[in-house]
């Protein structure tokens, strides 16, 4: 499998760096590479308003990468799929319409967990501070795991949002996604679903999952950075006003009043970012071919590893432990030894790891750390790279302590 990914390629001289920063970004195969090139080299045009045949053929493979996207989730509708820069944008524009819409009003409650991305917790607070309305935050159990009772005795009719990841991306714990949507729904509330740690790792299917709206961002399933989607439900987008003005989103502009475009459309305003979508297409039928539970059981087996690996090195805490509900990544705190020193000591080893908060720091402050070393892996890691970053962070530790 590392064949296909250019980056691994090896240089005159040097060692092979052992990537285990996955839950960053994604190294790309060299289809996802090559697709990249060909769009540049052969139907570089923008989309949908051009008359000739290169503008028609680049038209043509932007809405084949969106029907792709809306297989891929398994949507109702390909006009469900909007392009997006990734997660982030997703979640902001979500936030940004619903405070436009009225949905959100003073007094009314958005609830979030723990464990989220910063980018699944600042669009909300800056919501909240336009509007009125308070965040609420779903607390831990002592085994780190999304507290179910503590979330259901939090929903009230005044719920109107509740936001949670498929996936921590700093415990790289699974939430029970699908039980989190049951309950929102039981009481009115809209449910977003974060999705920028499973897409790559477990198939999602947006109709079991029972979400209204669900992101994910292309770079962190082999798909080139400034990508991603967000899913809506049909009627609901339909129901929400736009957030940005500008080209493609109009039906009809004049100075008295302007009437805006269909979906998807009606969302993106702009030139797209055509090479990128197309792009996220081909990476997104790279997994399909890799196939997703093959994936899925692969990468357990690594994670099952790490996780013994790391659990026999004296004074290393990992976070969650061995719990069954282990994605794709593990994280590690050790008393006395600063993370960041850890991962520094593992680079000069070629052991390619993430240090810090992860853009999770209310999860390090209700932990009580600053940081974590965190280890993640993906379809191309082996079983000799958890070796050799196994006995690595055995060295760095003995050196740093």
């Amino acid at each position: 499998m590392k064949t296909d990914f250019p980056f691994f390629d090896p240089l005159p001289g040097e060692s092979e760096v052992v990537y285990l920063d996955n839950a960053a970004t994604t190294q790309k195969p060299r289809c996802v590479l090559e697709a990249l090139q060909n769009y540049y080299c052969r139907i570089n045009a923008n989309v949908h308003r051009g008359a000739h045949r290169t503008s028609r053929l680049a038209t043509e493979a932007h809405e084949a990468a969106r029907r792709c996207v809306s297989q891929f989730l398994h949507a109702a509708s390909e006009r469900e799929i909007l392009f997006t820069s990734g997660c982030t944008e997703g979640i902001n524009l979500v936030a940004q319409v619903l405070a436009l819409s009225g949905r959100v009003r003073e007094g009314d409650e958005i609830v979030v967990s723990t464990d989220a991305h910063h980018s699944n917790i600042v669009p909300w607070q800056m919501l909240c501070e336009r509007v009125g309305a308070k965040l609420r935050v779903v607390p831990l159990t002592p085994d780190l795991s999304f507290d179910m009772t503590a979330y259901t005795d939090m929903l009230s009719s005044r719920t109107r949002v509740v936001a949670v990841p498929v996936v921590s991306n700093a415990l790289g714990l699974r939430l029970p996604v699908e039980e989190i949507t049951r309950a929102a729904k039981e009481v009115g509330a809209l449910t977003l679903i974060d999705g920028a740690q499973a897409v790559a790792h477990e198939m999602v299917d947006v109709q079991t999952l029972g979400c209204d709206f669900f992101v994910f961002s292309g770079h962190k399933v082999y798909g080139p950075t400034g990508t991603g989607a967000l899913l809506g439900k049909e009627e609901l987008l339909e129901s929400l006003p736009p957030w940005k003005g500008g080209g493609e989103m109009i039906n009809q502009v004049t100075f008295a009043r302007t009437t805006y475009n269909k979906l998807p459309f009606k969302y993106e305003a702009g030139t797209p970012n055509i090479a990128g979508n197309i792009v996220l297409a081909e990476a997104l039928r790279f997994v399909q071919r890799a196939g997703l539970p093959t994936i899925h059981e692969h990468e357990k087996k690594l994670v099952r590893q790490l996780v013994a690996g790391l659990r026999e090195l004296p004074g290393v805490h990992v976070l969650g432990g061995d719990s069954p509900q282990r994605s794709s990544l593990v994280s590690i705190h050790v008393p006395q030894v600063h993370h960041y020193d850890l991962g520094t000591l593992l680079d000069q080893m070629n052991i390619a790891v993430r240090t810090g908060h992860h853009c999770c720091q209310p999860l390090m402050q209700a932990l009580g750390i600053t940081g974590t070393t965190r280890y993640s892996v993906a379809v191309y890691n082996t079983e000799e790279d958890i070796h050799r970053a196994l006995s690595a962070t055995r060295r760095a530790l003995d050196m740093l302590r």
